[in-house]
C-alpha cells in the first residue's frame, strides 16, 4: 500500500508542476477599457549629420484608449540611448511624449532601439531611432598665422623674444 501511494504521488508532482506553469504564461484577458498608446511614428530617420549634432528626437503619443495611461520604464539598447518620459498617468485623450537622446560624439552609422512598458494593451512598445554621425573636420588648436586668426585673441609672434 505504501508503494503504490509513494508511486502515485510521484506520478502527480509533474502534473502540478506543467499545470501550474500553464497558468503562469496564459495570456490575460484583454481589456477593452485598456490605455493604448498611440504614436505618430515609432521610427525616427536622423539622416546624416556632424559629429556632436542635435540627436534628440521627442516621439509623440497619445493614449487613445479609455484609462489613464501608465508608462512603468524606458530603456535604450545600450548607454548611448537615453529616454526620458512622463512620470504621472497620461489620461485618455492626452498627447505627451518620449523623449530620445543619443550621444552624438560617436562616429558612424547607428541604429538604436528604445523599449517602453506601460499598462496599455500593447506592451512592451519598441521605438527606433537610426542615422549616420559624420568626423568634425579637424580644427588647429591654435592659430599659425595671425591674418588667420578668427578666434579674436589678440596675436603675437614674440613669446621667444623674452
Amino acid at each position: 500500500m505504501y508503494k503504490k501511494l509513494l508511486i502515485i504521488g510521484l506520478l502527480l508532482i509533474p502534473c502540478v508542476f506543467v499545470n501550474a506553469q500553464a497558468t503562469a504564461t496564459s495570456a490575460p484577458a484583454s481589456d477593452p477599457n485598456a490605455p493604448v498608446m498611440a504614436f505618430d511614428t515609432k521610427d525616427h530617420d536622423f539622416g546624416t549629420f556632424e559629429q556632436d549634432g542635435n540627436g534628440t528626437y521627442l516621439f509623440l503619443f497619445t493614449n487613445t484608449g479609455k484609462e489613464p495611461l501608465v508608462i512603468k520604464e524606458a530603456h535604450g539598447s545600450c548607454g548611448c540611448t537615453i529616454p526620458k518620459w512622463p512620470h504621472d498617468p497620461i489620461s485618455p485623450g492626452q498627447k505627451d511624449t518620449i523623449k530620445v537622446t543619443y550621444d552624438t560624439h560617436r562616429v558612424g552609422d547607428f541604429h538604436k532601439t528604445v523599449t517602453i512598458t506601460s499598462n496599455a494593451k500593447e506592451s512592451p512598445v519598441v521605438l527606433s531611432i537610426h542615422g549616420k554621425v559624420t568626423a568634425k573636420p579637424a580644427v588647429p588648436s591654435f592659430p599659425t598665422d595671425p591674418g588667420n586668426n578668427t578666434s579674436g585673441a589678440p596675436f603675437s609672434s614674440n613669446w621667444d623674444n623674452h
